[in-house]
């Protein structure tokens, strides 16, 4: 049994030991690059993807520690898409970083334990797993917003951050500390079966179940618990934006499946209410409020709240007329939208740090005026990711989108049919922006300030252009990744 026990935490334990040797070894590093480190980092964070990637190939679903943890393909997949997240934002990040004063071993350490939090939250079977992955998580990623101790900006971003981080966790606790004090379990399994009896306090539950999901909609950054979204995003270095943006939003999905699927699909009546007025104030809010931003980082703020509303719709179908028939192709819908928009994120937000330098930041849409004449490679890389945001096929945003739309339909409800119409409308209106984006760089003449064909190193370059074939491809073949996200979710209902 001990052996079965470390067997199901066992990339996460390796995980923790390579973060402590990266940050051990930088001590002894005095190149200024910090290439050691940055490729130690790597190295090790490949490692952790390859055992995600062989534990979900394996299939199995297994319980450890107690029952707090459980090794299952979900968990792993997830897993294995944020480790790869973590892997490309580095590579995005260090010609960045280096320019602006922050390559320090303290970056590649703190990004290392937020993934081990993102991890933890793929893996846990228990309230307090759940909470502790999620403050590993959080932690690192408040240091790491304000690891420009020089920068006001910054500093003023992270303090926000704590702050309203803070009160989500709070919120986030006191709705399981009320789901433990009406079922008198921490377990997800045990919290499902004492749902299921019916013979507990149901107002109990449901201020339970209010809570938690506050919590969740916070950490997925979706109204009315966006505030601090914008700000963040605006405030922190790009680098940091991106870890943010990236696999944060998977372990979210994660915690989100793990705590309202697979621990209280009793109470979906409840919960698919509050996430329905979730999605769409999301979608009507994020995609107004980005029209009127003239930074390119807080229109993509704004986006994501609009992209994460998006998400939540297919989080509404998975129990109709109180059965579950749906539910997989409900749920698994919104997994595959969340992998596809972080691998959009990823390119977009890495982008904006290629064509940034030391002293200029470009982030005003007005900084990538013209970019269709200096380096046209790049402008049709970046229209590539808007038009994947925007849902233009063949994009794989387009399929993401129409995934969760056919999920709305396939419910044969008119509840849900008008859902889908309002969130095709809705994001009509979102296509503006991201359009206004293609606009600028093809019919805007360059600036003073942007004058010039941005110069960075190959990696990086090879690197985008991987990044915008893979949003092609998996739009022209999205069957493999969906069959993946399918398997996951049935796997995990299954149990």
């Amino acid at each position: 049994m001990n052996a079965m026990n470390w067997l199901v935490v066992y990339p996460e334990a390796l995980l923790l030991l390579l973060a402590c040797t990266v940050t051990l070894v930088d001590l002894y590093v005095t190149d200024e690059r910090r290439r050691p480190t940055f490729w130690l980092t790597q190295a090790s964070l490949v490692c952790v993807a390859a055992i995600h990637l062989a534990y979900y190939q394996g299939g199995a679903t297994v319980y450890g520690m107690q029952g707090m943890m459980v090794s299952d393909p979900m968990g792993h997949l997830l897993a294995f898409f944020a480790t790869v997240a973590v892997i490309v934002t580095i590579a995005y990040a260090q010609p960045y970083i280096a320019s602006r004063d922050m390559l320090k071993g303290e970056f590649f350490s703190l990004t290392m334990f937020m993934l081990l939090g993102v991890c933890v939250m793929c893996s846990a079977n228990n309230f307090l797993v759940i909470y502790l992955g999620l403050e590993i998580m959080s932690l690192s990623l408040y240091a790491l917003v304000a690891l420009r101790r020089d920068h006001g900006v910054s500093t003023e971003a992270a303090m926000k951050y704590f702050v309203l981080g803070a009160l989500a966790s709070g919120f986030l606790l006191y709705g399981l500390s009320m789901m433990y004090g009406a079922t008198r379990s921490l377990e997800i399994n045990e919290v499902f079966q004492a749902i299921g009896t019916g013979r507990i306090n149901s107002t109990v539950l449901t201020f339970g179940v209010v809570f938690v999901v506050a919590g969740l909609a916070f950490k997925l950054g979706v109204v009315p618990f966006h505030m601090w979204v914008p700000d963040v995003y605006h405030g922190a270095p790009t680098a940091v934006t991106l870890l943010i943006g990236g696999a944060p939003k998977l372990a979210a999905f994660a915690i989100t499946v793990r705590l309202l699927v697979e621990g209280m699909l009793g109470l979906s009546v409840d919960w698919q209410q509050m996430m329905v007025v979730l999605a769409v104030s999301s979608l009507v809010i994020g995609n107004l409020a980005a029209i009127a931003q003239t930074n390119l980082k807080r229109m993509l703020a704004y986006s994501t709240i609009s992209q994460m509303g998006f998400m939540l719709l297919g989080m509404t179908a998975g129990v109709v007329s109180g059965n579950t028939l749906s539910a997989g192709n409900a749920y698994s819908s919104s997994m595959f939208y969340v992998v596809t928009y972080v691998i959009t994120t990823l390119g977009t937000f890495g982008l904006i740090m290629f064509l940034a330098r030391s002293g200029f930041e470009s982030e005003e849409i007005t900084d990538l005026s013209g970019l269709g004449k200096r380096a046209p490679w790049l402008a049709g890389i970046m229209t590539l990711f808007m038009f994947s945001l925007a849902g233009v096929p063949p994009m794989v945003g387009f399929y993401a989108k129409l995934a969760i739309l056919q999920a709305l339909i396939t419910t044969n409800l008119t509840s849900y049919l008008v859902l889908a119409v309002v969130a095709v409308l809705l994001s009509l209106i979102g296509a503006f922006y991201y359009l206004r984006i293609v606009k600028v760089m093809y019919f805007d003449e360059p600036l003073a300030s942007n004058a010039g064909r941005p110069v960075q190193g190959i990696g990086v370059s090879a690197l985008l252009a991987v990044n915008g074939a893979a949003v092609l491809v998996f739009g022209l073949l999205p069957g493999g990744l969906m069959a993946m996200c399918r398997d996951a979710i049935l796997r995990a209902l299954a149990t």
